[in-house]
């Protein structure tokens, strides 16, 4: 079999090592596929990484093994053509063991018939590297190499049980948790076991017995794991989730219409216009329809909003039509809708595939109350879309971090904020509580309002707004944490783009990470469930 060649690094440049090497030119650092011409080199490397272990090298027929049952996995590092590290690795089915499986479980009684090509983590059989060359940080590039290797093949995750050699020094006083606890906070140093947390490997379980003879370790491993953070599903269906999503916010021009229909001819026209540029999401204002409330200017706000609510099924079924035709996600705004007798502002998730969703605004300004006599809702959900999980918080709501919290915590890649603001104090209390949601959550928030004025509608004389998307505050982001932003009172459009993949990127990479640092041993956000909402 010929095994094509992986990365060559062609350079020179000066490398001190502490106690292990002198300082030295090195010309080439290759990282190639493990083959069998290796072996008596390997093994020779083996012999002294484990001279604590006698015998414990792997033989000849063990590394045929991993090599024909799967090349990628089994790697080394060559140093000027002198092989100086080594990772060996195999993929299998995780769910097959148990948390406390042992070294031979997991290797087969070291055959290697664990191994399946259609398993779903990569599991780290050996890394070593050779004492000459510890100090080139060769074990880095190794683990390195495959987490992209399980990357691309689309696995869940890197897992291995790690020994921690220095642990006899301490097994008269502490237990393997309290050890690994110490090591974590700095009080004792473990080399090997900082090393792996330094690379992103989280250790998940103490298990006991798992390599029979590591005295060393007192036969304990911690079992370490990595997870793959692109990991995808494998779907039956034909239908993917989007990685980029493009979002298209309209900017609403209040403005009288003579009836329903003038109304949904100007909002197909903006559907159209975002549509033409293939928009993923169309997103509307809050109450962008309030311009129909002036045919009932005669009635009392309270009287007139109600009329208005009346209409609301109507245009829920026409914007489903436009997501169909059009292919896009629409995000209606919201509207007043009359439920067993109270007034509520909600909204609706019109999917391009046909299926709708409602949401509602949970938390009422005192003037909807005073004037309108409006009642908050209590639903609090995210929604499944073709481009990854949503939420819609509407205006006042975006001012309580609890609630995206919650949604956060429910997988939200995008909070969309439709409002309606008529003074620019207004407008700034929605617009910087969502650029705090979309840091604190690490997700994206789009907020569209409406500009222009109503003289012939109570309550709804002018409006102040600037359509906005932000992002996150990190290096993979704007510095500003604004992707893209309309001119204040203007009637307009806005397109951006934003990659849902950068948000894993972050949780797990980020400079700070908001969303894993919580002090949950401190305080903990919970969704209350109500009769009405269960039944």
């Amino acid at each position: 079999m010929i095994l094509p060649k992986l990365v060559s690094y062609n350079l020179i440049f000066k490398i001190i090592s502490w106690n292990i090497m002198n300082t030295q030119e090195v010309e080439n650092i290759e990282l190639a596929f493990l083959t069998m011409q290796d072996y008596d080199e390997l093994k020779e490397i083996m012999v002294v990484v484990y001279e604590t272990m006698p015998e414990s090298y792997w033989k000849e027929h063990q590394i045929r093994a991993l090599i024909e049952k799967f090349y990628e996995g089994q790697v080394v590092i060559k140093v000027d053509g002198e092989i100086a590290a080594c990772a060996l690795s195999i993929i299998v089915n995780y769910e097959e063991f148990s948390d406390k499986h042992t070294y031979r479980e997991v290797t087969h009684n070291y055959t290697f018939n664990s191994h399946s090509d259609n398993g779903d983590m990569l599991y780290g059989i050996d890394v070593f590297v050779k004492p000459k060359f510890r100090g080139l940080r060769l074990g880095r590039r190794l683990y390195d190499y495959r987490k992209e290797l399980c990357e691309r093949l689309n696995l869940k995750g890197i897992a291995f049980g790690g020994r921690i050699p220095n642990y006899h020094k301490y097994s008269h006083e502490l237990s393997p948790k309290e050890y690994i606890e110490k090591v974590k906070r700095k009080e004792i140093n473990d080399p090997v076991l900082n090393f792996q947390i330094s690379n992103d490997f989280h250790p998940s379980k103490i298990i006991k017995g798992y390599l029979q003879g590591d005295a060393a370790s007192g036969e304990f491993a911690v079992l370490l794991e990595w997870n793959n953070i692109y990991y995808e599903k494998p779907n039956k269906k034909a239908a993917t989730k989007k990685k980029i999503v493009r979002l298209g916010l309209i900017q609403w021009q209040m403005r009288p219409y003579k009836d329903l229909g003038e109304l949904l001819q100007q909002a197909e026209y903006f559907i159209d216009a975002v549509s033409g540029y293939r928009s993923d999401f169309a997103l509307f204002p809050e109450f962008f329809n309030a311009p129909l409330m002036a045919e009932n200017n005669h009635l009392s706000e309270a009287a007139a909003i109600r009329e208005l609510a009346g209409h609301t099924k109507s245009i829920v079924e026409k914007f489903s039509e436009f997501s169909i035709s059009y292919n896009i996600n629409i995000i209606t705004g919201s509207m007043p809708e009359l439920k067993d007798g109270n007034l509520y502002n909600v909204g609706y998730l019109c999917r391009r595939d046909g299926t709708v969703e409602r949401y509602e605004k949970i938390h009422v300004t005192p003037d909807e109350v005073r004037v309108w006599g409006m009642q908050g809702g209590n639903k609090i959900e995210t929604f499944d879309t073709d481009c990854g999980k949503i939420g819609v918080l509407i205006c006042y709501d975006s001012e309580f971090p609890e609630l995206s919290r919650l949604l956060a915590d429910d997988g939200m890649d995008i909070l969309f904020v439709p409002f309606l603001t008529d003074t620019q104090n207004g407008y700034s209390r929605v617009r910087h509580c969502s650029q705090a949601r979309a840091i604190e959550n690490e997700c994206y928030v789009a907020i569209a309002g409406s500009v222009g004025n109503l003289p012939n509608v109570h309550n709804m004389d002018i409006q102040f707004a600037q359509s906005v998307v932000f992002t996150p505050c990190d290096f993979a982001f704007p510095t500003n944490g604004i992707k893209a932003e309309a001119i204040a009172n203007s009637e307009m459009t806005l397109i951006a783009d934003v990659d849902i993949d950068l948000l894993r990127e972050l949780n797990q990479f980020g400079s700070v990470k908001n969303l894993r640092d919580r002090r949950k041993d401190l305080f903990d956000l919970k969704k209350k469930v109500l009769f009405e909402e269960s039944r």
